[in-house]
């Protein structure tokens, strides 16, 4: 069997003095590959792709672009430097050195979050494994395939700390993460956004908007971790995500900005007459993709937040710049709870709410997004906002889950909830219309109709570049 290499997977772990480690990843690449072939992308794994690689940590090392044949993409592994005589700076150890060894008490808490953190990188690929077939330019088939190449480094990223750091449960997690499905019945991925079907570019733009912005909360949350290879992979992976955001936000602009279009050239603002995607019907793919990554940070009081907190394994947003209190041992927090069926506020421990806390910076950020497409509209001199619903609305799980509620977040029953429900979240008709839409453009220079062309191309490279060389 060919040695792993720093050529084949560029790395700044010193694979090649790690025999055990390097045995492992032996053995599971392979495994990785099957599962890319089957289900990665369909249908381009043979075409060059104009790709960025990671090649190592440096500013001048981590975007190297070049034609890529996606299953020969060099994934990487990649750890921000360490950083000499660092501490806890949260939790009830602060002060005290972070651990480069996963400690006996928290190996469970550990574990379950990277597991988790994992899963929802090939996940997120099997969502959108069919998307290439419709793409609506080259530009933004390029941009999927750069999104689907580097959550599979994301998860590469998962699979070492696991293979190095927590013997054969990290060796049977890894190859488990292999294993789940999205959408399985029987064996689906383990957090509930990522089993959504993501069949069309207008789902695919909002799930890289909202969703893959939950990850960068999970991920600058666990970058503040005391167990120091955690922190430095996660560190590095938000430098991606960044992307994968941009992807999203700018992508829903550019379909807002067409519809505008669209809509004074009909003469009563019609945009479906036109061809294009309702604003009305975009703010229902808001409601149903920020409903469901609002889910993604778990229940308002939590045992197990305040748990990793303590431990000092998971903070909060730039825990280290922007709060006073790094312990919290007795501070408190106002929420909102259900009880007996009404609203009310609840004070409850400030360690326990530390999934609320991280949400709240989640929802302000979603909000900033939100307002530039707005301003979108404004400029086209249309009276129409779009708006973020209550975080109270179409929720599964917290404080809420057991609740119905209008897009407002005012208490409704069932009945009207089953009522009025196409109203607010896309509907079979909806997501037939939309589908009828996605018909693939993959000449150069040459757009869908439904979509406006972005301001500018990648890597310096115009919007008329050949981001995709077909190989026949």
């Amino acid at each position: 069997m060919a040695h792993i290499s720093d050529e084949r997977i560029p790395n700044n772990v010193e694979l090649e003095k790690d025999r055990r480690l390097r045995r492992a990843l032996e053995k599971w690449q392979p495994q990785f590959l099957d599962w890319w072939q089957d289900m990665g992308p369909e249908g381009f794994q043979g075409e060059d792709i104009y790709l960025r690689t990671a090649t190592s940590v440096e500013p001048g090392g981590w975007a190297h672009f070049d034609y890529v044949r996606m299953p020969e993409y060099r994934w990487g592994i990649f750890l921000e430097p360490k950083e000499e005589g660092r501490t806890h700076h949260f939790g009830d150890m602060v002060g005290q050195p972070v651990w480069d060894e996963v400690p006996g008490e928290f190996r469970g808490m550990l574990r379950r979050l990277i597991v988790t953190q994992g899963d929802t990188e090939p996940a997120s690929v099997e969502q959108q494994r069919q998307l290439g077939h419709t793409a609506p330019s080259l530009y933004d088939l390029r941009n999927l395939f750069q999104v689907n190449v580097e959550e599979g480094r994301h998860l590469w990223a998962m699979v070492y700390l696991l293979q190095t750091y927590f013997g054969r449960d990290g060796r049977e997690e890894a190859e488990a993460l292999l294993a789940r499905r999205s959408g399985d019945e029987d064996r689906p991925r383990i957090l509930g956004a990522f089993n959504e079907p993501t069949d069309h570019w207008l789902s695919f733009y909002m799930f890289t908007m909202f969703t893959d912005r939950d990850g960068k909360y999970q991920l600058a949350a666990l970058a503040e971790s005391g167990f120091d290879p955690l922190a430095r992979t996660c560190r590095f992976m938000l430098t991606e995500e960044a992307h994968h955001m941009f992807v999203g936000e700018t992508g829903v602009q550019r379909i807002v900005d067409r519809t505008c279009e669209l809509m004074k050239r009909d003469p009563n603002e019609d945009a479906r007459a036109q061809g294009g995607i309702d604003l009305d019907t975009i703010q229902k793919y808001i409601n149903l993709w920020y409903s469901l990554s609002i889910d993604l940070f778990g229940g308002e009081i939590s045992s197990n937040a305040a748990d990793a907190f303590a431990a000092g394994i998971k903070g909060r947003y730039k825990e280290s710049k922007r709060f006073e209190d790094h312990v919290c041992k007795d501070a408190t927090y106002q929420l909102e709870v259900l009880e007996d069926g009404r609203v009310v506020e609840k004070e409850v421990p400030l360690r326990a709410a530390m999934n609320e806390v991280l949400r709240n910076d989640f929802v302000e950020d979603c909000q900033r997004g939100v307002t530039r497409w707005n301003k979108v509209i404004e400029k086209h001199g249309l009276d129409y906002r779009l708006k973020l619903p209550s975080r109270r609305f179409n929720r599964h799980i917290g404080a809420f889950g057991p609740a119905h509620t209008d897009p407002d977040g005012n208490l409704i029953s069932a009945e009207e909830w089953a009522r009025r429900r196409d109203e607010w979240l896309p509907n079979d008709a909806d997501e037939g219309y939309i589908r009828s839409l996605m018909q693939p453009v993959y000449s150069p220079g040459q757009i869908a109709p439904w979509i406006a062309p972005p301001r500018r191309g990648i890597n310096g490279k115009p919007f008329e570049f050949e981001y995709v060389r077909w190989k026949s």
